[in-house]
């Protein structure tokens, strides 16, 4: 299905004040943004309008009860040109499967990827070209919107999305605390929903664990605090021996990752043995110990794939700088690869915006 989007063009642009060589990330946007509005049981008044503040009644559902939730891709200029979407099926579905948990109206998948390539479109100057570690980040969310201080299922939604060019998320490798004081996700709870709640409940643990010198929080399970989970903003992955490792996603508690699918795919491709279990932190600890952990990295759509450079436990500090990283290496380069367009696609990943 085509959708009808109406478009309102911007009569300014910051396109040329913009410092595509000094980008942070988050910090920049686009002269344009998507809206649609859910009421009726339908999805009404598609349009792209310039970028601007969102007018908000004070009793809005989301600022109260937290039903808010939201995607993160990324646009990549290619050498010849072409602007290229990596898995935009992927994100679409995961839109959905969050929709569902938080009881608000499913953005069908055409009408996901339409608006984002409509946006692209409309602001194709804002996709950076032949700088490092660059792209433009998309960010899809949803919200409710009724003007009622009561918790039920709401009848008003609003749909946004927005994008700007960013530089790298962690320009450096990180330092993660194992963290056993605090707790990300139950099953049963919010965890596989990529929802608001869910990384505003870990600002006072991330902001604990910089004062021990740690980048970010590695979550393990809230019964025993015996198995990995997730860093929040990447998936984990391990290289114990000949065995690439990453906590499986049956409990519900970790967010289906694309970019951590992707590697799966793409180390079986390689012939690596690649296995999806739950991972003890005991078992990590003794691969340290007796140097059979060859490789740490997370993965996630912002950081892409980033090593891990040691780890606190304990409150003591490992480092893990004995490792050769071959496979986290490999898995950036293959994807990043793909991603602009440098090397061939083989599961077809790639949707150009035409």
């Amino acid at each position: 299905m085509s959708w009808d989007i109406k478009i309102t063009k911007n009569s300014n642009t910051n396109l040329n004040n913009t410092d595509f060589s000094s980008l942070g990330f988050g910090k920049t946007f686009t002269d344009h943004m998507f809206i649609a509005d859910h009421y009726d049981g339908e999805w009404r008044d598609c349009r792209i309008v310039p970028f601007g503040d969102l007018e908000l009644h004070p009793a809005t559902f989301a600022l109260h009860y937290g039903q808010s939730i939201f995607e993160g891709m990324k646009a990549e200029r290619s050498s010849d040109d072409r602007i290229l979407l990596f898995r935009p099926d992927a994100n679409a579905e995961r839109f959905r499967l969050s929709a569902e948990r938080l009881a608000m109206p499913i953005v069908p998948d055409d009408l996901f990827i339409q608006s984002i390539t409509e946006l692209i479109k409309v602001d194709a100057g804002w996709v950076p070209k032949g700088i490092a570690n660059t792209s433009l980040y998309i960010r899809p969310f949803l919200f409710g919107t009724d003007p009622i201080l009561g918790v039920k299922i709401g009848d008003h939604y609003k749909y946004v999305v927005i994008i700007g060019p960013v530089g790298a998320y962690y320009p450096e490798p990180v330092n993660v605390l194992i963290q056993e004081k605090y707790v990300r996700a139950f099953p049963g709870g919010t965890g596989a929903a990529k929802f608001s709640g869910n990384y505003s409940a870990t600002l006072l643990p991330v902001k604990e664990a910089k004062e021990q010198g740690c980048n970010q929080i590695l979550w393990t399970d809230g019964f025993e605090h015996k198995y990995f989970q997730e860093i929040g903003t990447m998936n984990i992955f391990f290289q114990i021996g000949n065995t690439l490792l990453t906590p499986s996603l049956e409990e519900g508690t970790i967010l289906h990752g694309v970019t951590r699918d992707s590697i799966l795919k793409l180390a079986k491709d390689k012939g690596l043995k690649a296995v999806e279990r739950k991972i003890t932190v005991q078992e990590f600890l003794e691969a340290y110990e007796n140097k059979t952990l060859q490789d740490m990295f997370g993965a996630g759509t912002a950081a892409v794939v980033n090593p891990i450079e040691g780890f606190v436990y304990h409150g003591k500090q490992y480092n893990l700088d004995f490792m050769n990283r071959e496979v986290s290496k490999l898995m950036k380069a293959e994807i990043e690869g793909i991603k602009s367009g440098a090397i061939p696609d083989p599961h077809n990943w790639v949707m150009v915006v035409e």
